[in-house]
């Protein structure tokens, strides 16, 4: 498994914060990797709630489906796949200061027969972690500036 993890720190609420990156369908905007976010299943976001998404890797668009999988006041947890990948996204989020600190971790595996170049694919997805991460800061920031 490959995993990509970081945390930043944002001048908005951890309740505000929270409430804006669990609704995953707000990802497209703060991941240049994610250009696609489509919530699947209607209502306030809860466990068992799917999303598709179209993710850029590598120069190619793939697709998956992603689905709440744990969610709590500051946590939340999804699982995402296609017949190649499997990925775990998690955001959780807490006070520091005025603001919050947002910690986001995607996990990957490989599936079938290219699961043997999993080593090799460590480093474009570990690409794939600052823009992320500078996306969340700076949306969750501009949102704190309204």
């Amino acid at each position: 498994m490959i995993t990509v993890s970081g945390t930043v720190e944002t001048k908005l609420s951890p309740e505000k914060a929270f409430a804006f990156l669990s609704e995953f369908e707000n990802t497209s905007d703060w991941d240049p990797a994610t250009p696609v976010m489509d919530k699947l299943t209607a209502g306030p976001v809860a466990v068992g709630h799917r999303y598709y998404a179209e993710s850029e890797f590598r120069g190619k668009r793939q697709s998956l489906e992603y689905e709440v999988i744990e969610l709590t006041d500051r946590h939340i947890k999804l699982r995402g796949a296609n017949k190649t990948v499997t990925a775990f996204d998690s955001i959780d989020v807490e006070p520091s200061g005025q603001g919050s600190l947002v910690k986001y971790t995607a996990e990957f595996s490989i599936n079938g027969p290219a699961k043997i170049l999993q080593l090799l694919l460590k480093p474009a997805f570990m690409s794939l972690r600052d823009p992320a991460l500078n996306g969340i800061r700076d949306t969750l920031n501009a949102l704190a500036a309204r």
